[in-house]
C-alpha cells in the first residue's frame, strides 16, 4: 500500500510539473524597462504580438500509468515447465508473438543435462497453465506429455515455426497485410 501511494504521488508531482513547463512556454517574455533617457525616444515599429500559444511540434501528450499489483502478474521467462504428470519440461527462454504484437507461443529449452544436448522446441501459449505462479519457484503447466514434447521438432530462428499444441487449441497463424 505504501508503494502504491509513493507511485500516485510522483505520477502526480510529473503531472504538475509538466503542466507549470507547458504554461512557462506559453507566457511572453517580460519586456524590459526602458532607461529614462529612451522614455522620450519615439517608439519604433514593431510586429503585432501573436495571441496563439505556440507548442513544439514533438509535444506529445502525458503517456498513461496502469499499476498492476505485485501478486496480479509475474514474468514468465526462465520459469519451469512442466507436464501435469510432474514431469520436467524445460524452460521458458522465449516468447512468440506475430506481427499484430499477440503472443502466440513459448519457446521451451527443453531436454539435456545442465544445458548440454538441450533443444528449443516451441509450444502453444494456450497449452500452458499459469495457475499458481506466486513466486519465481512455482511451475508453469504444460498440457503436453514429455513424450509429445521429445517428437517435437527443433526450433531454430529464421526458419517457419512448428508450434506444438494441446489437442484441438491451435489456430492458424493469419498473415497480416
Amino acid at each position: 500500500m505504501r508503494a502504491t501511494g509513493w507511485l500516485i504521488l510522483s505520477v502526480a508531482i510529473v503531472a504538475g510539473l509538466t503542466v507549470a513547463v507547458s504554461h512557462a512556454a506559453e507566457e511572453p517574455p517580460a519586456a524590459p524597462s526602458a532607461p529614462p533617457s529612451e522614455a522620450n525616444a519615439p517608439a519604433t515599429a514593431q510586429p503585432p504580438a501573436s495571441t496563439v500559444p505556440v507548442t513544439p511540434k514533438d509535444a506529445a501528450p502525458p503517456p498513461s500509468v496502469t499499476i498492476i499489483g505485485a501478486s496480479e502478474a509475474h514474468g514468465v521467462l526462465g520459469r519451469d515447465v512442466r507436464s501435469a504428470a510432474g514431469e520436467d519440461m524445460g524452460r521458458i527462454v522465449d516468447v512468440i508473438v506475430d506481427r499484430t504484437g499477440h503472443v502466440r507461443a513459448a519457446a521451451i529449452d527443453f531436454g539435456g543435462f545442465l544445458g548440454v544436448g538441450s533443444r528449443k522446441i516451441v509450444v502453444d501459449w494456450n497449452a500452458l497453465r499459469f495457475g499458481k505462479i506466486a513466486n519465481k519457484k512455482d511451475s508453469i503447466i504444460l498440457e503436453l506429455t514429455k513424450a509429445q514434447v521429445a517428437a517435437a521438432p527443433e526450433y531454430k530462428e529464421d526458419t517457419p515455426i512448428v508450434v506444438l499444441g494441446a489437442s484441438g487449441s491451435l489456430q492458424p497463424l493469419r498473415a497480416v497485410q
